[in-house]
């Protein structure tokens, strides 16, 4: 099947950027008095938006996270992707592959407008995806598992969302993209293709997203 969009995650899937955030935040929530592995972190955040590390942490522990907390943690966050933040291996070259096929695609993540746009100058992705193709939890009521931004983005880009397709690395953003009635595919250089159960199927290299979706 050949899709008329490609609906990419960002974090983990575009930007390698989910090693460097997890460890933020694990040694954030630990330095605030809950200790917070780094795959604790990953196991329990990956994927979501960052509310969902106040809901949990109040929900397990009675106790609400700081008022600056969301502000400490971007700012940790960006300084460590301006030195650190790579693009994730080969996806430049899916990005080519997929303007070459005239397959238009977006991106839809958790993280703020800042956060996305932050980590695409420090990867060098910006000549991809202008404003009009940038989607974030921001923009809806609920972020992902919930359907609505993958449908936001489908909306807004003009394509049923039978015709779309996403990529996702987490069980968050799978269960989204089912929700939505959406294909999707799972990458797995992060996350055992095992907790990304209802994929439509998995990949491990982005060399293998190209024959997929072209």
């Amino acid at each position: 099947m050949r899709y008329d969009l490609v609906i990419f995650d960002n974090d983990g899937v575009l930007v390698d950027s989910e090693p460097i955030a997890n460890r933020i935040l694990a040694e954030y929530l630990t330095e605030l008095g809950h200790p917070t592995t780094y795959e604790e972190s990953v196991r329990d955040f990956m994927g979501g938006a960052v509310h969902r590390v106040h809901d949990l942490v109040l929900e397990r522990t009675g106790r609400r996270l700081p008022d600056d907390f969301d502000d400490t943690l971007h700012s940790r966050t960006f300084s460590a992707f301006a030195r650190e933040l790579q693009p994730v291996k080969n996806v430049a070259q899916v990005l080519e592959i997929l303007a070459a096929a005239g397959i238009p695609c977006c991106v839809a993540s958790s993280g703020s407008h800042e956060r996305i746009r932050t980590g695409h100058r420090a990867a060098g992705l910006t000549e991809w995806f202008d404003d009009a193709r940038i989607f974030s939890s921001e923009d809806v009521g609920r972020g992902k598992p919930a359907p609505d931004l993958f449908l936001h983005a489908a909306r807004s880009m003009g394509v049923e969302p039978a015709r779309c397709v996403v990529v996702e690395d987490s069980p968050l953003g799978i269960q989204a993209a089912v929700a939505a009635g959406i294909d999707v595919y799972g990458f797995t250089a992060m996350t055992p293709a095992e907790r990304l159960t209802g994929a439509t199927g998995h990949f491990a290299d982005m060399t293998e997203l190209s024959r997929i979706l072209v």
